[in-house]
C-alpha cells in the first residue's frame, strides 16, 4: 500500500490593469518567478487560506477575490508528495507601486523567516514568463474570465 503525503495549496493570480502580479525570492533565485501562494493551515477553508497568503506574502491591503479558476492535483514523485492546489482570480483595486520588496515573515513552508520577495507587474495574456512548478497552469482559465483570449 502506497501511502500519499498530500498537502492543500492556494494560489493568487492577483491582477490590476490587464497585469498579472509575479515575484522571485530575492535570495534564492533558483526558486523560480511565481505567484503569491502557499499551505492551507489546519481547519482552514481554500477561500480564507488564499486572502491570507496573499496579504502576507504581497503586503498588499486592497485585494479583493473575484473568483475560484479551479483546483488540480500535483504530483512531485522526488519528494513523495502531492499538492492539492486551488487556484483563485484576486483583483487589486487600489494603484500598487510597478516593483517593491515585501518581507514574508511567517513562511508556510516551515522555514525561518523572513523571506524576501521582489514583486512587479507583467502584461497579460502575453507578457507572463514561465512560471516554475507548473504555476501558470491556470492562466487560460484567467484569460478567459478576463476575455483577454
Amino acid at each position: 500500500m502506497v501511502t500519499v503525503n498530500l498537502k492543500h495549496k492556494v494560489y493568487a493570480y492577483i491582477t490590476h490593469a490587464n497585469r498579472l502580479l509575479v515575484f522571485l525570492h530575492v535570495d534564492v533565485p533558483d526558486a523560480g518567478i511565481q505567484v503569491p501562494g502557499g499551505t492551507m493551515e489546519e481547519g482552514e477553508v481554500p477561500d480564507e487560506a488564499v486572502m491570507r497568503e496573499a496579504f502576507e506574502e504581497t503586503g498588499l491591503t486592497s485585494l479583493r477575490m473575484r473568483a475560484f479558476l479551479g483546483d488540480t492535483l500535483h504530483v512531485f514523485p522526488e519528494h513523495g508528495v502531492t499538492h492539492h492546489r486551488y487556484f483563485y482570480h484576486l483583483v487589486c483595486d487600489q494603484m500598487p507601486p510597478e516593483r517593491w520588496r515585501h518581507d514574508e515573515l511567517d513562511p508556510s513552508d516551515g522555514s525561518s523567516g523572513p523571506i524576501t520577495f521582489e514583486f512587479t507587474w507583467v502584461p497579460l495574456p502575453d507578457g507572463v514568463p514561465e512560471l516554475i512548478g507548473d504555476l501558470d497552469e491556470m492562466l487560460p482559465a484567467l484569460c478567459g474570465l478576463l476575455e483577454l483570449e
